[in-house]
């Protein structure tokens, strides 16, 4: 009975990971599909862009909080079993965000809700992963840059956390952020990626372009 009630809690964990908050959000308080327009990503940055920050918050939050969930479903539902259980929980999330059974199996780039996972799992782990990633941001003004670069840095931190599971769930979250963040790689190598309003880099590149 264990193993059915883990199956069902899994399947759970990926239909709360697939639900696609930036295209809920667009299609009911603005009547337009997130896909159109930006980037086309379904996330929070593309949601910041397109339809403002309180629409962008709103998508943030509910994708951190579908990691968190998602990541303590196994707790929620009193099944007693290792810790890893709740890292395949959330990681099954970061699956359905990324490829979403409501969107084809398309989605966004799961950074928020690898955020809600480290949440749900290791509040220690989670603040060591914004005091990286924060800073990033800041000293950037590129997000996906941010990503990529705090994302190596968080794998590296894993270790000294001495969890083997925690080390192969970040290892994956790696490859997944990678490999969805492939044309912004290429964008960034161009110059052409997307800057935010916000932070060192564009606060010197908006005094320098004024020069």
């Amino acid at each position: 009975m264990i193993n059915l009630n883990l199956i069902l809690i899994f399947i759970l964990a990926y239909l709360i990971g697939s639900f696609p908050t930036g295209v809920i959000v667009g299609k009911i308080f603005f009547s337009e599909d997130i896909r159109n327009y930006g980037s086309g990503n379904i996330g929070t940055t593309n949601s910041f862009r397109v339809f403002g920050p309180v629409a962008g918050s709103v998508v943030l939050v509910i994708d951190v909080l579908k990691g968190t969930l998602a990541t303590n479903l196994p707790r929620l539902f009193h099944i007693n079993g290792p810790k890893y259980l709740l890292l395949i929980s959330g990681g099954l999330a970061i699956l359905g965000h990324t490829f979403s059974i409501f969107l084809k199996f398309k989605g966004g780039k799961a950074v928020a809700t690898s955020a809600g996972l480290f949440l749900g799992y290791n509040l220690k782990f989670f603040g060591v992963c914004a005091l990286i990633f924060l800073p990033l941001v800041f000293i950037t003004s590129y997000v996906s840059l941010a990503s990529l670069i705090a994302v190596v840095l968080i794998f590296i931190v894993t270790f000294f956390f001495h969890d083997v599971f925690l080390e192969i769930i970040v290892g994956c979250i790696m490859v997944i952020l990678f490999t969805r963040h492939r044309t912004n790689i290429v964008r960034l190598l161009h110059h052409q990626e997307n800057i935010i309003p916000f932070g060192l880099w564009y606060w010197y590149k908006k005094k320098h372009n004024k020069l």
